[in-house]
């Protein structure tokens, strides 16, 4: 409870702070000055174009596909890989209002760009690709290894945005407070006991881990 109440309001405080013009969105324009290539098309680019694209559909969604399919051979459970998919599924159904009611302006040129939809498609489905790497591997080492590298690729996929003019800072960190809200909603309603759940005789439960629980 105590994470979804940060979270709610970091995406509440980003919302305020960009609708009001505050001076955290001023200071976040700021600072995307001096971090920012000229635009978009600015030829050497090096590792930012790579990283940005980490939070494409073509990218991101195979990854969790791939996580589900490993999950359900594994489990023989439905009910997680739909809550995942549909987690999935909401991130354009919220993020696409989201951006025609906040409206901002881009980086260089445009409107519409807070929330950032390519780190919400990241953390959706980098998130819930390690959840559900979790849920079926008894290994601690593994299950932190998996939430590790889900942090390093929306890092990366933020860092890149912002690197190459895609996005302001602000808009990476109100899409991590709303894709971290999804992930906090899938660990929650896909319980162990979820609907549907079906296990494999011989195989031990094992309890879905809760993002910032202390058992992650």
């Amino acid at each position: 409870m105590f994470t979804a109440v940060v979270l709610m309001m970091l995406l509440l405080v980003t919302g305020w702070q960009v609708a009001a013009g505050g001076p955290l969105a001023a200071w976040d324009e700021s600072v995307s000055r001096g971090l920012r290539q000229p635009s978009p098309e600015s030829r050497g680019g090096g590792w930012a174009q790579p990283a940005a694209d980490l939070g494409s559909v073509a990218v991101a969604v195979p990854v969790l596909a791939a996580a589900m399919a490993v999950f359900w051979w594994w489990t023989r459970r439905w009910w997680p890989v739909m809550c995942a998919a549909a987690a999935m599924a909401a991130v354009p159904l919220v993020v696409v209002p989201l951006k025609v009611l906040f409206d901002r302006p881009g980086p260089v040129s445009g409107s519409g760009y807070f929330p950032s939809g390519h780190t919400a498609t990241a953390v959706v489905a980098y998130g819930c690709a390690a959840l559900l790497v979790s849920a079926v591997v008894r290994s601690g080492v593994v299950r932190w290894a998996a939430a590790s590298v889900a942090v390093l690729l929306v890092v990366a996929t933020g860092a890149g945005l912002v690197r190459r003019a895609y996005h302001w800072p602000l808009d990476v960190l109100a899409s991590c407070a709303l894709g971290g809200l999804l992930l906090l909603a899938v660990a929650l309603l896909s319980g162990d006991r979820g609907p549907g759940g079906r296990r494999p005789a011989g195989r031990r439960p094992r309890a879905w881990p809760v993002p910032g629980s202390p058992g992650r």
